[in-house]
């Protein structure tokens, strides 16, 4: 240690800093100096991108500060390890951390004309760039970068104990892969790829050259901003290369008569350019709130952008595209409306798709937005959607799990003013005045759905309470913010919901009564394949198989002949239930078969996302009626449009039939005893149980009119 001691005094007469730089400084102070140095380097993980792949293992985008994935020295073409030694540090293999000789020149250089000629081993300017990636400051930065004896003094010891503890093929490997490259591309691996589109293993000389020119000034050499500097620089390392024996004259000469030979790979980061913008971003945020990334979000988007993670989505990319496609067809990107879709998958809670028909920018004037609109607004900023008459299906599904059957009847009229609701608190709920757009007369649960009565739906959240009702939406994800603070008209659907809130919700359906939340991710793994975490289905059971199996039953006429969506039957079993929103602000056409749920909305909304009725609104060119807009009739096309397109990548299952209820409780309202129609022979009279009453063109609004919410 004297020994280095004493070279230390010995170096501030001018390592690679100009004369300038050492007014008041004694060799006696930077030896004292270099004594109190900690004799090893802190080595901490280098940046690396984090990629995010669909379900088919296709790329969707990378996230990173740094664009840069590691590469070990097997992986590396040998001639790009000679290139870079070649030129950066000859005798590499011969010295220590210190090049003795390279720093002498370096000394005689700086004194005779004044200029900074560096001296530094590859293993010092190895330490320089890990001080470098560890400089969490403006000034930790300074002092990993400024011209001073101490930086130097400091980063040669640093050196000497690196190089104790690490073998020349380690430390090649490490410059390899931290050193910047210019244009984005940080490390070899990405360097290779973005300028030549090869692999590191692949690269040929020339190539080879041209990158290894560029680690002493990335920015002077970048061969896309300046090639004719990147070629010059190239071909000083080939005639070093030719110097050091490394090639031959006639192979030198062979390789600088070529050009540069770039093929630009680029690399998205981020959500904007990908096939899956609002998917992407949605991923995103997610992992913004996974608590086990990092104490706090600032942790977690470190780790995310520098931790080298594989991220697998549930993204099914042929989905993705039919939803986009069906979308697009139907809402213009510019017009005051928007289309979205979410598509879940039952059981498992895994999200599909998210399509809208805004597109991910900041062009307001082309209709662009960084609001994504299918999800919650903790996860995408939007305040929600009103989801009308669909919501009718909590009422509906609290009272089956009470033990009312579907043939519970109501003498449904036309208008009605109803009370006698309570809150959970058994505060009163106050009345209501409710009519319907769909018909009115005596319904069972059944054709009450089907025709979505409200004067029914008012009678059966009465029935089977205000606070079950509201309880039964919370358990099926439905952002029930205080069940003490909900009113009647919330069977109407008067809550601000997501196209991802209701697809996850009526996947209880098929999933035989289990909820399981929206999941986007199945596992992240770390740079070197270990399993960072594991995502499982987050599921809980909240309704029981044989009321479940009702609620498929009794939607599966919605999608049969003489229902609302008979026209948007598909090739498999599926069901559906229609909703149009107050003032017709929103239609929504929920369907689904047992293995998917689609959530299809088209909502009227100005530029800046704020409600407006679709009535009179244009939709790609067309103007909107009173009877166009309606649930099955706009909302939902769009939904077949993406169902079709995938229904024969869908297995094959059918709903099953449902059981017992149980016993019904004393209080179920039934229907009066009919006397026998006297008609004629083969009228078997009775009601049609189709729900296909609903005036044409309305689409099964579910109250959309008068006082629906």
């Amino acid at each position: 240690m004297a020994m280095l001691s004493l070279f230390a005094g010995v170096l501030v007469a001018g390592l690679a800093i100009p004369v300038a730089a050492f007014v008041g400084v004694t060799s006696n102070s930077v030896a004292r100096g270099f004594d109190e140095l900690p004799l090893e380097l802190r080595e901490t993980p280098i940046p690396q991108r984090s990629k995010v792949l669909a379900a088919d293992g296709s790329l969707i985008t990378y996230f990173y500060s740094q664009n840069r994935q590691d590469v070990p020295l097997a992986k590396i073409a040998p001639v790009m390890q000679q290139a870079v030694v070649s030129i950066e540090d000859a005798r590499f293999y011969e010295h220590g951390a210190l090049d003795f000789k390279g720093t002498v020149r370096a000394l005689v250089n700086n004194a005779t004309d004044g200029q900074t000629q560096g001296g530094s081993s590859l293993t010092q300017q190895l330490v320089k760039n890990i001080l470098i990636q560890q400089a969490a400051t403006p000034e930790e930065r300074k002092a990993a970068t400024e011209v001073t004896p101490a930086r130097k003094i400091r980063e040669l010891k640093y050196a000497m104990s690196y190089e104790e503890k690490h073998s020349k093929q380690q430390i090649l490997e490490n410059y390899l892969n931290i050193s910047y490259f210019g244009d984005g591309a940080y490390g070899i691996g990405a360097a290779a790829r973005h300028y030549f589109s090869v692999n590191a293993s692949d690269l040929n000389l020339t190539q080879a050259a041209t990158l290894a020119g560029l680690v002493k000034n990335p920015v002077e050499y970048d061969p896309v901003t300046y090639p004719e500097n990147a070629l010059r620089r190239r071909n000083i390392v080939l005639s070093t290369m030719q110097a050091q024996g490394l090639i031959t004259a006639d192979v030198a000469r062979t390789a600088m008569g070529q050009p540069l030979g770039l093929k630009i790979t680029t690399f998205s980061n981020g959500c904007v350019s990908t096939k899956a913008p609002f998917f992407c971003d949605y991923v995103r945020r997610y992992l913004l709130q996974d608590k086990s990334l990092g104490k706090n979000e600032d942790e977690r988007l470190h780790r995310i952008e520098t931790g080298g993670l594989t991220i697998k989505t549930t993204l099914e990319p042929k989905f993705q595209r039919a939803a986009d496609n069906s979308v697009e067809k139907r809402v213009s990107p510019t017009d005051n409306a928007i289309g979205a879709q979410a598509l879940v998958v039952p059981g498992s809670g895994a999200v599909r798709a998210l399509a809208q028909s805004r597109p991910m920018g900041n062009n307001k004037k082309a209709g662009q937005t960084y609001i994504n609109y299918t999800v919650p607004k903790s996860l995408g900023g939007a305040n929600g959607f009103q989801a009308g008459s669909t919501f009718k299906v909590f009422t509906a599904a609290a009272a089956l799990e009470k033990g009312y059957p579907t043939s519970t009847y109501f003498n449904s009229p036309q208008s009605m003013n109803i009370s006698g609701f309570s809150q959970c608190d058994d505060d009163g709920a106050g009345s209501w005045q409710v009519s319907n757009s769909t018909g009115a007369g005596g319904f069972d649960m059944t054709r009450g759905l089907r025709q979505s009565v409200n004067t029914y739906f008012a009678q059966l959240e009465r029935l089977v309470g205000l606070c079950a009702t509201t309880k039964m939406a919370k358990k099926m994800g439905m952002p029930v913010a205080d069940v003490d603070d909900t009113y009647p008209s919330f069977t109407l659907g008067t809550l601000d919901v997501s196209p991802l809130d209701m697809a996850a919700a009526y996947a209880t359906f098929p999933a035989r009564g289990e909820y399981c939340r929206p999941m986007p991710i199945t596992a992240i793994t770390g740079p070197d394949g270990e399993v960072v975490k594991d995502y499982k289905p987050k599921c809980e059971k909240v309704l029981s198989q044989a009321a479940a199996d009702s609620m498929n039953q009794i939607l599966r006429g919605v999608q049969s002949s003489g229902g609302f969506g008979s026209a948007l039957q598909l090739n498999k079993p599926s069901a559906a239930k229609t909703g149009t929103t107050q003032k017709s602000r929103a239609v929504w056409y929920m369907g689904y078969t047992p293995k998917l749920v689609t959530s299809s909305m088209i909502a009227g909304a100005n530029r800046d996302g704020h409600w407006k009725s679709l009535i009179g609104t244009s939709l790609n060119g067309t103007t909107m009626s009173f009877n166009s807009v309606g649930g099955a009739a706009l909302a939902g096309p769009m939904w077949a449009d993406t169902m079709r397109a995938i229904q024969d990548d869908l297995p094959y299952a059918n709903f099953n039939s449902p059981g017992s209820l149980g016993a019904a409780p004393s209080d179920t309202p039934r229907a009066p005893k009919k006397e026998p129609k006297k008609g004629k022979k083969g009228d078997g009279g009775g009601d049609d149980d189709g729900g296909g009453n609903d005036r044409p063109g309305r689409g099964g609004g579910g109250g959309g009119r008068g006082d629906d919410g």
